[in-house]
């Protein structure tokens, strides 16, 4: 009988029935069921204590669940020789170093935990100095004709904000101050840059274009799990989609701005009666009303009382293809920045409502005001919705000393602020304390 190290083996009877391992899921299964339930009730109890013990107890169980993640892992790596492991690259070896001075870990602990020998950690520590190409440890250099301050810049925003791609860096870059082109941001983060084959466009036919704000508004449903996914193992394999373990999020969005317009919550799948009212509010907050509204074909969107409502207020009811890719393209697309970006990088999805509603909020001010949209550059949907002046063409910073003032320069083009070769430093704020709202910001140090 094979051990995994770290776990004591159990010896099994052999009179138990075959069916025991399947019977040992399902109670796990189960068991986090009846976990969701009750801590979704204590999240909402009257005494603060309560709700503050419930969200450690659950914070506790993620903690356990991702080392259980980490040691089955390992249990796969420590089974090949040391010779037959992927060596780490320069720069990981520098980040491992670093690990280890912030956690205090001796040799053989650092070893351990990373799957290597004491020999090699000692032998990385001692040529942390060293200089050049062949550098044991070193932080890679791409190619590039800016100075390596720009590199680090680059680098270290896609590590602080590693869901950002290198259009939206250089989106973001332009709107603090740094001019760079997206294909200069991907040889700084990467030696060997991917070159993406050439697709095909698909031109679809556009019944309705938007020419002005409040033109055409978009309105869908999604679902956000609280407990990560509805999968359970017994009949019929699928937890129900409402409260406690998912919430339904409605979103409404602009076309023409791509400004999102509204966002609500709920615990269940909404009745038109709810969107109804979910939509009278965010006419009121913005005291504007759709010319067009374009939904898919719900049971909420294609109620008597909704289509009732909407003939009432001079809104055109419109309706995505069925099966067709691309006909309800934006606020798809919203959707899945809503969750790429804000749910699934939280530790846990709120089980309060309140709780839930600030994040959602957090996530709505963020985005309007901060995210630069591909569809528009560097500008961000508040700049297109109020057709403000755009941070990405304000005076920009220039770091080459030698820079030739006829080059025309990344796009969006902008003036020269101050001289060529400044020493810039790069400022990450949060939004809201949040740390997967990134806000940046470059200043000039000298």
């Amino acid at each position: 009988m094979s051990v995994t190290p770290g776990v004591s083996p159990t010896a099994l009877p052999k009179f138990w029935p075959r069916h025991v391992r399947s019977a040992v899921v399902h109670a796990v299964s189960m068991a986090r069921t009846a976990f969701v339930v009750a801590h979704a009730h204590a999240e909402h109890h009257a005494h603060p204590r309560a709700r503050l013990q419930a969200r450690h107890d659950r914070l506790e169980r993620e903690v356990a669940l991702f080392t259980e993640e980490l040691r089955i892992k390992d249990a796969r790596m420590e089974k090949l020789t040391a010779q037959r492991r992927p060596h780490y690259q320069p720069a990981e070896r520098l980040a491992i170093l670093e690990l280890r001075a912030a956690r205090g870990w001796s040799l053989a602990e650092t070893s351990r935990r990373m799957l290597v020998t004491p020999l090699t950690i000692a032998s990385w520590t001692q040529r942390l100095d060293d200089e050049g190409r062949d550098a044991l440890v070193q932080v890679p250099e791409p190619v590039s004709r800016f100075p390596e301050l720009v590199s680090y810049i680059v680098r270290r925003l896609k590590a602080l904000c590693p869901k950002m791609g290198s259009r939206r860096i250089a989106r973001t870059l332009a709107r603090a101050g740094l001019h760079l082109g997206a294909t200069t941001v991907r040889r700084m983060l990467s030696a060997k840059p991917r070159k993406k084959p050439a697709t095909q466009r698909r031109t679809t036919l556009r019944i309705v274009t938007a020419k002005r704000p409040n033109h055409v508004w978009h309105l869908d449903l999604t679902t956000v799990p609280t407990v990560g996914g509805f999968w359970i193992s017994w009949f019929p394999c699928a937890l129900p989609q409402r409260w406690p373990f998912c919430w339904w999020v409605a979103v409404v969005a602009d076309h023409f701005s791509r400004k999102t317009m509204g966002i609500a919550h709920f615990k269940k799948e909404p009745t038109a009666r709810e969107i109804i009212r979910f939509l009278k509010k965010t006419c009121r907050i913005h005291r504007c009303r759709p010319g067009h509204l374009i939904t898919d074909h719900g049971p909420q969107f294609t109620a008597e009382a909704f289509i009732a409502w909407c003939r009432r207020l001079g809104i055109q009811q419109r309706f995505g293809a069925i099966g067709k890719y691309g006909s309800l393209a934006v606020i798809e697309r919203l959707i899945r920045t809503l969750k790429s970006d804000c749910t699934r990088l939280l530790p846990v999805v709120p089980l309060a409502r309140a709780a839930l509603g600030r994040e959602l909020d957090h996530f709505v001010a963020w985005y309007n005001a901060e995210r630069p949209h591909s569809r528009f550059g560097a500008r961000t949907p508040d700049e297109i919705y109020f057709g403000t002046f755009p941070a990405c063409r304000r005076p920009r910073f220039e770091p080459r000393p030698r820079w030739p003032r006829r080059a025309p320069g990344a796009t969006p083009h902008a003036l020269v602020r101050g001289q060529p070769g400044a020493v810039l430093e790069l400022s990450v704020e949060r939004h809201g304390g949040r740390q997967h709202l990134p806000v940046v910001s470059l200043r000039r140090v000298a």
